[in-house]
């Protein structure tokens, strides 16, 4: 059981890498937008809005995803994983195939 759980450990750390790679990459995209009309025209400023926008949703769901991976990880380190938070009972492999970082069970994730 160690053996899969380092496996499962290192497969979340390569997991958080990415994210804050992407993170860090997009950074430049969800800088505030420039006001000055006589430097970008009044639709290249929307659409660079809308491209703000979308980078700081995604930038959000990064980060709940980030949250998500490092909680698992605690996990791990707890002797707790695999086990749904909610209702404390083994979470199934298949859906932990799925979701590494998943903190619930089906069951508590329907109710």
């Amino acid at each position: 059981m160690k053996i899969i759980l380092k496996k499962i450990e290192g497969q979340l750390k390569r997991q958080r890498a990415e994210l804050l790679k992407r993170t860090e990459i997009t950074s430049n995209d969800r800088k505030a937008v420039e006001l000055d009309q006589s430097q970008v025209g009044r639709l290249s400023r929307i659409d660079a809005i809308q491209i703000q926008e979308m980078a700081l949703e995604q930038g959000r769901r990064r980060n709940a995803e980030l949250l998500k991976i490092e909680r698992a990880l605690k996990r791990i380190t707890d002797n707790e994983y695999g086990y749904c938070v909610k209702c404390e009972e083994a979470i199934s492999p298949k859906r932990l195939e799925y979701d590494l970082a998943t903190p619930l069970c089906i069951n508590c994730v329907s109710s």
